[in-house]
C-alpha cells in the first residue's frame, strides 16, 4: 500500500481543483463574452482565459465549439482533454477512497497512455489521409480519453502508484 503524505494529499487536491477550475473557465468565458456589456472583472476573465487558450491551443474557429454564439477559448479536442482530466482525476480519487486507498499500481503507464492516445491518433490519420475533418464531437471524445488517462496517472503518481 502506498504511503499517504500530507504533501501528496495537497498535490492531489490542487490538481483536481485546477482541472475543474480550468474546465469551468473554458465554458464560462464564452458565456461572459456573449454578454452585451461585460463588467471589468468579466473582461479580465475573458482576456485571461482566451489568452491562456491561445498559448496552449491553435484556437481555429472551424475546429472549435461555439457556445452562446461565441467560440470557446480552446478547440474541441482540447475541450475534450480538459473535461477528461476532470473525470480522470475525480475517478482516481473516488476509486482510491472506495478501495480504502489500497489501489493497485498501474501495470504499465506507457500502455495506458498508448490506449488514451489511440482515439486521437485514429482521428489524425483519418484527417490526414482523407482531408476530411471529423466532427467536433468526435474530436472532443478522442481528446477525452487522453485527459482521463493523463489525469489518472498524475493522481496515481502523487501516491507513487505508477512506478
Amino acid at each position: 500500500m502506498a504511503l499517504r503524505s500530507p504533501a501528496a494529499s495537497s498535490l492531489r487536491a490542487a490538481f483536481v481543483a485546477a482541472a475543474a477550475a480550468w474546465a469551468a473557465l473554458i465554458v464560462l468565458a464564452p458565456w461572459l463574452a456573449s454578454a452585451s456589456h461585460a463588467s471589468p472583472l468579466a473582461s479580465a476573465v475573458i482576456l485571461g482565459v482566451y489568452g491562456i487558450g491561445s498559448a496552449i491551443c491553435h484556437q481555429r474557429p472551424e475546429r472549435s465549439f461555439h457556445l452562446w454564439t461565441t467560440q470557446m477559448p480552446v478547440c474541441a479536442r482540447c475541450a475534450g482533454i480538459y473535461a477528461g482530466a476532470v473525470l480522470g482525476a475525480l475517478g482516481a480519487l473516488t476509486l482510491g477512497r472506495a478501495r480504502g486507498r489500497r489501489t493497485r499500481r498501474a501495470s504499465d503507464p506507457r500502455v495506458a497512455l498508448a490506449i488514451g492516445l489511440a482515439p486521437t491518433l485514429v482521428t489524425l490519420v483519418y484527417e490526414w489521409t482523407t482531408g476530411a475533418m471529423p466532427s467536433h464531437a468526435i474530436r472532443a471524445a478522442a481528446g477525452l480519453a487522453i485527459g482521463v488517462v493523463v489525469a489518472w496517472l498524475l493522481v496515481a503518481a502523487a501516491d507513487n502508484r505508477v512506478n
